[in-house]
């Protein structure tokens, strides 16, 4: 096999978006699948849609056409704002887009007319995590506009927290947002077919309510693929945390003294390296660097630690027995390692099917 790699078990990413589209339905929320992290994988599109995911997202349009080209058929939405540069292939292929912007929604009427299509939006609310989101007072305009706007469908609404700032999900901005889809569909006497209430770092909260409110959608990603929560990265009871592994071979292992020679200035990444004095230990290199993965996200096999890295190599030294020069070391990851890894053009993904049969089939991207 090909090496790095990332060895992907589409029956465990399978069984955890079945059981959290099960635990969710206990709270009338249904789940959209994000593929982002995984490049718009159409094997883990497939095996997200067989779980029982009402549909998927992507933030990249790039992702979402290359999902179409592998004839994946179910809805899709944009979840990143679109760019006005971008509007017609949103309109083309993605069947629903997040928006913040009423000139881009704008655009893609206008757009959406040209190719007789009708485009779907929701409209994303700002509720403390600063990221994107129309600020709340802003909302009854933009919808207004919306929705006198020709080929353009207002969906509903919804927001996001947790990413950029880390504001958690409670039951105050949860109930804002069911109060401002109240408004919104008492205001403009409609119905909104969806109320987002974020991402994975919602489970926390639905799983510990009494009261979801109008909360009816999720777009769960991380806790799929890598089977936690997003605010603390505590492990979801039943789901799997290694349906995703990454791969790697050594290619150099000798013993080495553990502080540098010489006058020291900054590393490839501009750090200095401050060194424990631990004598002489056994450093092993493997062939794969900060340009393949995020190294701090890497969590290495018990009895290894691993020491540094540069572009091109990760260093360890480990106790086991089994570390020599053509070996392979398996690591677990977390979303930042996984995303860079995932997106890599050097990392090689092997997929093992959701039957868990063992025709383990080598795609190099």
């Amino acid at each position: 096999m090909f090496a790095p790699r990332l060895e992907i078990d589409l029956g465990k990413i399978q069984h955890n978006a079945h059981t959290l589209v099960e635990r969710l339905a206990r709270h009338d929320i249904s789940v959209t699948g994000v593929t982002k992290a995984t490049l718009g994988s159409p094997e883990v599109a497939r095996a997200m849609l067989l779980a029982g995911v009402n549909d998927l997202a992507d933030s990249r349009i790039e992702n979402i056409e290359a999902m179409r080209r592998s004839n994946i058929h179910a809805r899709m939405s944009l979840i990143r704002s679109p760019m006005i540069s971008q509007a017609k292939r949103v309109v083309t292929s993605a069947d629903v887009s997040f928006n913040t912007e009423i000139a881009v929604v704008r655009r893609l009427s206008r757009e959406a007319q040209k190719l007789d299509r009708i485009h779907a939006v929701v409209l994303m609310v700002e509720l403390g995590d600063l990221r994107e989101g129309i600020m709340p007072e802003d909302l009854v305009v933009a919808v207004r506009e919306t929705l006198g706007l020709p080929n353009i469908v207002l969906k509903g609404i919804g927001t996001n927290l947790a990413c950029r700032s880390g504001a958690s999900p409670d039951d105050i901005n949860m109930g804002e947002l069911s109060r401002l889809a109240a408004l919104i569909e008492e205001t403009f006497d409609i119905s909104l077919e969806i109320v987002s209430g974020g991402n994975s770092a919602n489970l926390q909260w639905v799983f510990g309510s009494v009261d979801t409110g109008r909360i009816n959608y999720l777009r769960l990603g991380e806790s799929i693929l890598l089977g936690r929560e997003t605010l603390h990265r505590h492990v979801i009871d039943g789901l799997h945390t290694d349906a995703i592994t990454l791969v790697a071979e050594v290619i150099e292992s000798k013993m080495k003294p553990t502080q540098p020679r010489g006058d020291i200035g900054e590393s490839t990444f501009g750090t200095c390296a401050v060194v424990k004095d631990r004598g002489t230990i056994r450093q092993s290199i493997l062939a794969i660097g900060n340009q393949d993965v995020d190294p701090s996200g890497m969590y290495p096999p018990k009895g290894t630690e691993i020491l540094g890295s540069s572009s091109d190599h990760l260093l360890v030294t480990s106790s086991r027995d089994d570390v020599s020069v053509g070996s392979e070391m398996k690591f677990q990851l977390n979303y930042s390692a996984l995303l860079r890894a995932m997106t890599s053009p050097l990392v090689t993904k092997s997929f093992k099917s959701a039957s868990n049969v063992s025709n383990l089939r080598q795609i190099a991207c």
